[in-house]
């Protein structure tokens, strides 16, 4: 098969390369999806690069977590019938060397959720990461109907769906955005309120838009740089829940006492380690959310395989905005 691997860390032109490697074949409890569309997310970057000072987990890396396709061989224990069923692919690099970054990937059965016919398989490559991370940090606290979200980072790819996914499931939403492109992407994912955090005060137009009532939610794309909004902003008993941070060195510091007198809770997630019921409840409402033909994220750009270190530097650039999709 043809894929992109990389053998050291280092920037995208330096380490990335396209060959051919040997075609993976299932084991026990595996299928092989023929790749048609594959996802590029921070965290392969990351992986990369080796952000934090994270080492190389494996010799030789095929990068990207996400990824849709068709199942085209199965491994002992999965039923024959998976063979010839669209799916989409959730961690398929995570605690292996090669993801879906390739003509073909071999994941977990579980990890290759059927995805909806009336689904184009660019919107399953954007699935995984993204939504897994947004559903997390928006139901890991109970349902959403009915309730105020205020999401940091709209136009981001967790930001996006957290929108599209808080709105399939009922919440009003507030959604910060930093440029007039970034509103319009915001605003077409469905967003109530869209803040210019770099020109108007957040908290207040928040607090204002929802009588005084403040959110109940907040997916915060840097929670060490917005935490004063978000005390500004919660209701009662609201939940912050973090994903995400621009150095490993951030700190945390929360002003305690009005946490205190707000009965505020902060979560933090990191999709490749959440518990394995939330991970089931994730894929089965995101691809009823997708079937229902409410997640509908924005493609930035498609490159060619062999553009793949130019797709890893539009990513790393931060200058994309929607995501950012490989064709095998």
């Amino acid at each position: 098969m043809r894929a992109a691997f990389y053998d050291r860390q280092g920037s995208a032109k330096e380490v990335l390369f396209v060959g051919e490697l040997p075609d993976p074949q299932p084991g026990a409890g595996e299928v092989r999806v023929r790749v048609v569309a594959s996802g590029i997310n921070p965290s392969d970057i990351k992986t990369r690069t080796g952000f934090g000072g994270k080492a190389m987990p494996f010799p030789r890396i095929v990068p990207h977590q996400d990824g849709a396709g068709v199942i085209d061989a199965v491994g002992s224990s999965v039923p024959e019938t998976r063979i010839g069923e669209r799916v989409w692919i959730y961690m398929g690099q995570w605690g292996r060397a090669f993801g879906t970054a390739a003509e073909f990937v071999v994941v977990p059965s579980v990890q290759a959720v059927k995805l909806s016919n009336n689904v184009p398989f660019e919107i399953g490559a954007a699935l995984g990461v993204p939504a897994m991370t947004a559903h997390r940090c928006l139901f890991a606290d109970g349902d959403l109907r009915g309730k105020r979200v205020l999401v940091q980072g709209g136009a981001g790819a967790v930001g996006n769906a957290a929108i599209l996914i808080a709105k399939w499931a009922g919440a009003w939403v507030a959604a910060t955005v930093s440029r007039d492109e970034q509103a319009e992407v915001a605003r077409a994912a469905g967003a109530d309120l869209i803040v210019n955090r770099r020109k108007e005060d957040v908290a207040a137009a928040v607090r204002s838009a929802t009588g005084g009532h403040g959110v109940d939610r907040i997916v915060d794309v840097d929670i060490s740089a917005n935490i004063d909004v978000a005390i500004a902003s919660l209701a009662r008993d609201g939940v912050v829940s973090a994903y995400s941070t621009e150095s490993p060195d951030a700190k945390l510091t929360i002003p305690f006492f009005p946490a205190l007198l707000g009965g505020f809770s902060f979560r933090f997630v990191y999709v490749y380690t959440m518990p394995e019921a939330a991970m089931r409840q994730a894929a089965e409402e995101i691809s009823d959310c997708a079937a229902s033909g409410a997640y509908a994220p924005l493609i930035a750009k498609t490159y060619d395989l062999d553009e793949v270190a130019e797709a890893h530097e539009l990513q790393e650039s931060g200058k994309a905005i929607g995501k950012i999709l490989i064709n095998p």
